[in-house]
């Protein structure tokens, strides 16, 4: 079987995967302006953006994400994630690959304790364009559970005339304290790496970039504690990332972008990390550990922004990042937005040498 022939065998497969990512998308009708949850290191929760991010990047990821915010105006929103990915298909001549992943998170806001509990399965696959660039599609299916603590409801209903009686009724009558629904999405992603072919490339002369799209909740599904036939917003997301080296230095910029688009509201985010490479893994014995510490800021328009840092240390990675609120809120909350810390495991080593034996998507 020649070259061109797996690479149309590739081709075929991705296709599959892309008339299914279109397939899900059905039925529009928009009727509640509820948002998903997001992270301020979107960079760390690539399931979250993009189904296609399954496998894209690395063999093998793993993440756990914790934000905490809006404890300086009640009681906080809390948020925690984790995910896992691997591609199936190794051979490094093969026209593609499989991969594979799974998320879950857990957020659960103010005094309501208003929770969302999601489990996703995430397949993709990448068809290799050349050395250096892949193509994906991917596809997601979920399963989410939503609740709320009815005891935690106050309303007007309860003033008494001199002050709030929590003995009155708070005029509220939620047909379901909780509700579940199955979730559908899919995207596209393409990769460039050009330390991924069989030219050696020097050391800090990387150039990798990342972009792609994705919708979810394609199907609506019902989203509402009252039975009222209220729906959750079908949600569009564009994202990139990229890694620039300074050719002769220790220096990189890692710039990166999300806009989401969910019924009438929308967040455009983008800023950019600067890298330096504190040590490469040792070329010959492997005994010295590769490490690089990032530090930047990215703007979350209209609402703040979002101080970040990054610790690398040959496969193992912690993220932080602090949002200082700019929006309207901010006489609240004392500026004082949301706190997330981000631990990453990776393989291969992304600070190993690389050559024609060691590289490929």
């Amino acid at each position: 079987m020649n070259a061109l022939t797996l690479q149309i065998g590739g081709y075929r497969k991705l296709v599959v995967v892309l008339m299914i990512c279109l397939g899900v998308l059905s039925s529009i009708e928009n009727k509640m302006a509820a948002q998903d949850t997001h992270f301020s290191q979107f960079y760390m929760s690539p399931l979250t953006e993009n189904p296609a991010m399954a496998g894209a990047v690395y063999d093998m990821q793993a993440l756990m994400n914790y934000r905490t915010q809006w404890s300086s105006v009640a009681t906080p929103f809390k948020t925690m994630a984790a995910s896992y990915d691997m591609r199936l298909t190794k051979k490094k001549k093969a026209s593609g690959f499989w991969a594979v992943g799974l998320n879950f998170y857990n957020d659960n806001a103010g005094d309501l304790q208003m929770t969302t509990t999601q489990a996703n399965l995430n397949v993709a696959y990448h068809v290799r364009l050349n050395d250096y660039n892949t193509l994906g599609g991917g596809i997601m299916g979920g399963f989410a559970q939503r609740s709320i603590s009815a005891g935690g409801i106050k309303t007007g209903d309860q003033y008494n005339g001199t002050g709030y009686d929590a003995s009155l009724p708070t005029g509220e009558n939620l047909t379901n304290a909780s509700f579940s629904y199955m979730d559908l999405g899919g995207g596209v992603v393409w990769t460039y790496n050009n330390t991924a072919g069989a030219i050696k490339v020097t050391d800090n002369h990387d150039l990798k970039i990342t972009l792609g799209a994705s919708v979810f909740h394609p199907q609506e599904p019902a989203y509402s504690f009252y039975n009222d036939g209220e729906k959750l917003y079908m949600k569009f997301v564009f994202h990139g990332n990229a890694l620039l080296s300074i050719p002769n230095t220790n220096v990189a910029f890692v710039p990166g972008f999300m806009y989401t688009r969910q019924g009438p509201a929308q967040e455009i985010y983008a800023g950019s990390l600067i890298r330096y490479k504190l040590k490469q893994d040792s070329k010959y014995t492997g005994f010295q550990k590769g490490a690089a510490f990032s530090m930047g800021a990215y703007y979350r328009a209209g609402d703040g922004i979002a101080a970040a840092m990054l610790m690398e240390y040959a496969n193992y990675a912690i993220g932080f990042s602090y949002d200082i609120n700019t929006s309207g809120l901010q006489t609240a909350s004392n500026a004082r937005g949301g706190m997330e810390i981000t631990l990453r495991f990776v393989n291969p080593n992304p600070f190993l040498y690389q050559n024609s034996a060691q590289s490929r998507f």
